[in-house]
């Protein structure tokens, strides 16, 4: 077996998914398929399978903090991603220990609402993010109805996704607001259907990404996914924009890989299969 070099390691800090499709199950998968070592803590276990969240166990905070220090006087980590957070007091413990720096970036998912429609993030958890997380951040990786309630705003308020991003930026991260499928937006040279995300640094003009859209249900765990890859190629010491344009097409990818399943009876998984290396037995 050839040696390996030390991977970096990357934190993530989210909930679990009984239904192995996101949280920490899409974090740890995307992070080990992209040359990461990925630690956990576990913020809240969940009962959820593709079809809705039946129930939640938040984590106390004194165990979340416990994790916190485990893994951070023992490992070094060289990025920091997170997902579903729950309560403000845990919101307010990862801004507290885990802010942003270049050594060491803050990718923030702000779960707020499963892709099942389930609320993950109440009005509390909201104004934790606003005041405590975001402006210790380095990047935020909403969609736009987390944007729109990161915002204050209501969730049918027809701001374009380009302005909420440049707003949201105010609060101080950089931005990539994540586009889901829109059949008006089609890729400029006319190839193919795409999706737009907003990347908005604070007081820039925020700019597209396009990517490829997938035609797919099996999109469970896709933002999980999307932000884990995010952090993984920051760790791996790529600049924002070229992270962002990996993750997309990485997140693409495994979209793609699963657009034909046949998994649970709502919103499938995301795949989280990757190829083995050439030579090694299934």
């Amino acid at each position: 077996m050839t040696p390996t070099l030390t991977p970096p390691v990357v934190l993530s800090v989210a909930g679990t998914d009984s239904g192995g499709a996101a949280g920490t199950a899409a974090d740890l998968t995307t992070l080990a398929a992209l040359g990461v070592h990925g630690a956990c803590v576990v913020t809240a276990v969940t009962a959820q399978d593709t079809t809705a969240v039946h129930a939640v166990h938040a984590v106390p905070p004194a165990a979340v903090a416990a994790q916190l220090d485990a893994v951070l006087g023992d490992l070094p980590v060289a990025a920091v991603k997170t997902g579903m957070l729950g309560a403000p007091a845990v919101v307010e413990l990862v801004g507290q220990l885990l802010p942003g720096t270049p050594a060491r970036p803050l990718v923030v998912d702000p779960v707020l609402v499963a892709t099942s429609g389930a609320v993950l993030g109440d009005a509390a958890v909201v104004a934790a993010y606003v005041d405590v997380l975001l402006p210790v951040a380095t990047v935020v990786t909403p969609n736009a109805d987390e944007a729109r309630a990161l915002l204050g705003r209501a969730p049918d308020d027809p701001t374009p996704a380009q302005e909420l991003a440049g707003e949201l930026a105010l609060l101080g991260p950089a931005v990539l607001l994540t586009g889901g499928p829109d059949p008006r937006d089609e890729d400029p040279a006319g190839a193919q259907p795409c999706c737009t995300d907003w990347l908005a640094l604070p007081g820039v003009q925020p700019r597209p990404l396009r990517h490829p859209r997938v035609a797919t249900r099996n999109d469970h765990g896709s933002g999980c996914t999307y932000a884990s890859a995010l952090a993984a190629h920051l760790a791996h010491g790529a600049s924002l924009a070229s992270a962002a344009d990996r993750a997309a097409a990485y997140t693409a990818r495994q979209l793609l890989r699963s657009a034909a399943w046949r998994l649970g009876r709502g919103r499938g998984p995301v795949a989280h299969l990757h190829p083995l290396p050439s030579g090694e037995p299934a």
